[in-house]
């Protein structure tokens, strides 16, 4: 269903005066930018934010920004409540962006804890930030994204980390086993707005998006009640953001591809392949002196040259099979975070029925699973899939308490009468219980009915 049948009043109320001269034209569609208009020279100064504000990309803008949800800014605003507050505000709002005239709000910090320790900050936009941010994205990805490197995956249509993964083991199997692993520190923190905004500037050539962007980087900081300027930094958790970093980075791409390198770059993760560490430290003396250009600095202690079987890339690892095959494996990290959220989720203190439970842990699994489709482990996920039935069979045990519920409980299942008083007679010992006695009370079966998805193929 089209956004138009969905709210007439708001399809009216976002008609511009340019429309009589016709829409923008039709390109293909990308999850990250829906609608765009394509180019390669710098944008005329009198149109570009007219391409914003049309009607069809900011219905498209508005479908996006609903879809992807998210938490209100400081204004408590939700996505929900975006397209009355345009139906009634949109004149304004579409006078001043047409004249340059738009200030963003303040973002609010939102600390997110990372899993190896500190904590990720994210600065969440208002929803109506988020939807002038989308509306600008669609509009000038297509005038950046065909000249970014092919070595680029991160946040670009039709790419995805799992493209940058099998780029790099095709890497390692040609014989780079070493690899120049690059973290950049505090990245989107350390952004430099002016050789960000120069950069932009080479192909935007409409001062009101210049202005409107360098507005956005500049938007303050309520962090638990105190507002901060921000003199540096794009901060995570707008749609414009990625696009942003991918603009900076540009530069290092071009450069790693005129000398020959084989290298994959996700966002501000950057993997150089090479055959020799001698090569590797070469490689990484070189990138230190390009990040440094951009003003950013690497992080030494995150950082290395090293094989490229003890590194780990978006969550993966790669380990060699026999007849030196390269294959992919969940990363040694990824796995104990995986480990940590199943956990928590199939706590037997959590005060949630078996099929609550199931619910939230199917969720995740999918969503996990999708994920690390790639890798080449059955055995791994054969375990990891006898792990989380241990621990949901646990969950019943606890459920029932009492030895005579267990032993009750159990022969209705058509455990024998033996096992069921064994496991009843240790009524509080649920987790050795659940190891292996009362599987036939719970076969798999009974999990795939809760809707558990199994791992292993």
């Amino acid at each position: 269903m089209s956004l138009e049948g969905k709210v007439p009043q708001m399809s009216r109320q976002l008609e511009l005066p340019l429309e009589s001269r016709g829409e923008a034209p039709r390109v293909e569609r990308s999850e990250e930018a829906p609608t765009a208009t394509q180019g390669d020279e710098r944008s005329g100064t009198s149109g570009l934010m007219e391409l914003v504000c049309e009607r069809r990309n900011l219905q498209a803008a508005l479908k996006r920004v609903r879809k992807n949800k998210g938490s209100p800014g400081i204004d408590g605003m939700t996505v929900d409540e975006l397209p009355d507050y345009l139906r009634a505000h949109w004149s304004a709002l579409r006078e001043q962006m047409l004249t340059g005239a738009y200030r963003p709000s303040m973002v609010k910090e939102q600390l997110i804890p990372k899993s190896g320790g500190g904590v990720r900050k994210l600065g969440i936009p208002t929803v109506l930030d988020r939807f002038i941010q989308q509306a600008l994205l669609q509009v000038l990805q297509p005038i950046f994204d065909p000249d970014f490197s092919e070595h680029s995956y991160g946040f670009r249509p039709k790419r995805r980390a799992h493209d940058a993964v099998v780029q790099a083991q095709r890497y390692v199997q040609e014989g780079r086993r070493i690899v120049v692993d690059v973290d950049l520190e505090q990245f989107f923190d350390r952004v430099n707005h002016d050789v960000l905004m120069g950069k932009l500037a080479r192909r935007i050539g409409d001062s009101r998006v210049l202005r409107l962007i360098r507005r956005f980087l500049e938007a303050g900081i309520l962090a638990e009640g105190l507002a901060t300027e921000r003199h540096e930094g794009t901060p995570q958790g707008g749609p414009l953001s990625p696009l942003l970093a991918n603009v900076l980075l540009d530069e290092v791409d071009k450069e790693l591809e005129k000398r020959g390198h084989a290298f994959v770059r996700y966002a501000d993760d950057c993997n150089v392949y090479v055959r020799s560490k001698r090569a590797g430290e070469r490689v990484m003396g070189l990138l230190q002196r390009l990040y440094a250009n951009l003003r950013l600095r690497i992080n030494e202690s995150k950082s290395a040259v090293d094989y490229a079987t003890n590194r780990k890339l978006l969550g993966y690892s790669f380990w060699m099979a026999p007849g030196r095959t390269v294959k992919r494996r969940v990363a040694k990290k990824a796995l104990a975070t995986m480990r940590e959220r199943v956990r928590h989720i199939t706590r037997r203190t959590g005060g949630r029925s078996i099929e609550q439970t199931a619910a939230v842990l199917r969720s995740y699994l999918i969503g996990w699973k999708e994920y690390f489709q790639l890798a080449d482990t059955p055995g791994i996920f054969a375990d990891l899939d006898k792990w989380i039935r241990h621990r949901l069979r646990a969950i019943h045990l606890k459920h029932w308490k009492r030895g005579t519920t267990i032993f009750r409980e159990l022969r209705a299942r058509g455990l024998p009468e033996p096992a069921a008083k064994r496991v009843a007679a240790n009524a509080r010992r649920w987790w050795k219980n659940s190891a292996q006695l009362i599987n036939a009370a719970f076969p798999i079966s009974y999990f795939d009915q809760l809707g558990i998805p199994r791992l292993a193929p």
